[in-house]
C-alpha cells in the first residue's frame, strides 16, 4: 500500500514565486515615490531653517554702513547724519565675520558644500533699497524708491532636491 504524499509540484511552486515577484515589483514601486517625497520635505525644513537662520543673522546688522552700529542713535540720511551709502555691496572684505551692516550681505552665496552640514544646499542673499514695500527694489528699477527708509532682504535656498525657497524681510531705518 502507497502512502498518499502531499505538498506543491514544482510548476505550483514557480507559479507561487512568479506572482510573489510580481507582488514585490508592484509594492516597491508604490512605496519608491513615498520615500522620495519624504526626503523632500526633509530638505525643505533643513533649507527653512537655514533661510531664518541667515536672515536672524542679517537684522542684527546695522541699516546702512553710515549708521550707527551701536543702537542706532545716529540714523543716515538725517540732518545730523551722513548720508546713507549709496554702495550695495560688503565694503570692508570678503570675511563674513566682519560683515556690519545689512547691504555687505547683497550678493553672498554659498553653493553645494560651502555650508557645514548643509551638503547640496545652495543660499544666496540679495539686499535692495524698497521704501515704498513693492517688492521692486531701486537696484531693479523702482524709480520711486530711496536710500534712506528701508531695505529688501531676500534669501533664497535651494535644496539637494532643487526645491527653491525664497525668504524675504525688511530691515528699516527706524
Amino acid at each position: 500500500m502507497k502512502a498518499n504524499q502531499s505538498g506543491f509540484t514544482l510548476i505550483e511552486t514557480i507559479v507561487g514565486i512568479v506572482v510573489l515577484s510580481i507582488s514585490f515589483a508592484v509594492l516597491t514601486t508604490l512605496l519608491y515615490p513615498a520615500t522620495e517625497q519624504s526626503a523632500s520635505v526633509l530638505h525643505q525644513i533643513r533649507g527653512a531653517e537655514l533661510a531664518q537662520s541667515m536672515l536672524n543673522e542679517i537684522q542684527q546688522k546695522a541699516f546702512d554702513e553710515n549708521s550707527d552700529k551701536a543702537g542706532g542713535r545716529l540714523r543716515c540720511g538725517e540732518a545730523d547724519a551722513d548720508p546713507c551709502s549709496l554702495n550695495m555691496a560688503n565694503e570692508e572684505s570678503d570675511v563674513r565675520e566682519l560683515f556690519d551692516d545689512v547691504d555687505d550681505y547683497n550678493g553672498l552665496v554659498y553653493n553645494n558644500g560651502d555650508i557645514a552640514n548643509y551638503l547640496g544646499f545652495t543660499l544666496t542673499v540679495s539686499v535692495g533699497n524698497d521704501s515704498d514695500f513693492n517688492g521692486i527694489t531701486r537696484e531693479n528699477g523702482d524709480t520711486d524708491d530711496n536710500q534712506y527708509t528701508a531695505k529688501l532682504i531676500t534669501v533664497t535656498v535651494t535644496t539637494p532636491t532643487g526645491y527653491v525657497q525664497t525668504f524675504a524681510t525688511y530691515r528699516t531705518n527706524y
